[in-house]
């Protein structure tokens, strides 16, 4: 259950958030389970937060920072996470379907069971990512960077602008 305080916070506006977050730095955020749909949180900091179940389908999460945050089985279907920095996010079981992930970082985060299914993931890094069972079914992968990435058991039907490695027969 999200903090009230946190939210009520969040809900005054990015440049409050972020001012509170300057001047809160040891604060863990609490925003587990928020519905958040639909908001604009272009820029946000969002370092650390936990956002675990919470509904942020269809916002603007454009340039947002969201190193280390817990986005376990978050909803962020539609989401615009283009140049989003997500370093060391957990991001297990979260649904991206459809996602704007255009030039976004996600090196060395977890995203086990992830759905990045017919997400536009041109450009992304991904170095050192957890991806084991996650599903990219139709999505555009141009140039993205998975060095080091973990990928059994990823579903790949359809990918556009990558070119998976054959699966090895054991």
């Amino acid at each position: 259950m999200a903090d009230d305080g946190h939210l009520e916070i969040l809900m005054r506006g990015v440049e409050v958030w972020n001012e509170w977050r300057r001047l809160n730095p040891y604060v863990i955020p609490d925003l587990y389970g928020a519905d958040l749909r639909e908001m604009d949180l272009q820029h946000v900091h969002f370092m650390r937060t936990n956002l675990g179940e919470a509904n942020l389908a269809g916002c603007n999460l454009r340039r947002a920072y969201l190193v280390g945050a817990y986005l376990h089985g978050a909803d962020l279907s539609g989401c615009n996470l283009e140049g989003a920095d997500m370093r060391g996010c957990h991001l297990s079981e979260a649904r991206l379907r459809g996602a704007d992930l255009v030039g976004a970082v996600l090196n060395k985060s977890l995203a086990v069971g992830t759905d990045f299914s017919h997400a536009d993931l041109r450009s992304a890094m991904m170095l050192g990512t957890s991806l084991e069972n996650s599903d990219f079914t139709g999505a555009d992968m141009e140039d993205v960077d998975l060095t080091d990435a973990r990928l059994a058991g990823i579903r790949t039907e359809g990918v556009k602008g990558y070119r998976f490695p054959p699966t090895r027969r054991r």
